[in-house]
């Protein structure tokens, strides 16, 4: 490896670190239903989200929202002396990309036979604080 390439690679590493994530893999649900929810809560302030997530009637928001209480707990265990209600947490990005797709054969008339393709999907969330965005644009200045 070169040093370009390794020191790129340090620096991914070092910006990791200050990311707090959760991921779900391989959910049950079609990547489209999970963007609708997923359309909901983006930007949101982390209460007001688990809130909307609470009182959705779709099957696809709790899902989220047990992702969402992941994302703060990972938080919650790199800042440790920091109160969540101090800080003012919000969700920074959240992607849904398509999973394995399982491949079924459905019978249909004449002997024919029609494919039936369950999805699936892989939900990324992103929790930042907005209060430490702040903190470092003033010390540029």
């Amino acid at each position: 490896m070169g040093a370009r390439k390794r020191n790129k690679a340090n620096e991914r590493k070092e910006a990791k670190k200050t990311e707090y994530r959760a991921v779900l893999k391989n959910c049950p649900t079609s990547p489209r239903k999970m963007r609708l929810v997923v359309d909901m809560v983006r930007g949101m302030e982390v209460n007001k989200a688990l809130d909307v997530l609470k009182f959705s009637p779709k099957d696809a928001s709790k899902r989220v929202e047990k992702l969402l209480m992941s994302a703060i707990a990972n938080w919650q265990t790199k800042n440790e002396g920091t109160r969540l209600e101090d800080s003012d947490l919000y969700v920074k990005a959240i992607t849904v990309d398509s999973g394995r797709m399982l491949k079924r054969l459905r019978p249909a008339a004449q002997g024919r036979a029609h494919r039936v393709r369950k999805r699936s999907n892989h939900v990324t969330i992103f929790v930042d604080s907005r209060n430490e965005v702040v903190e470092e644009t003033v010390k540029e200045e």
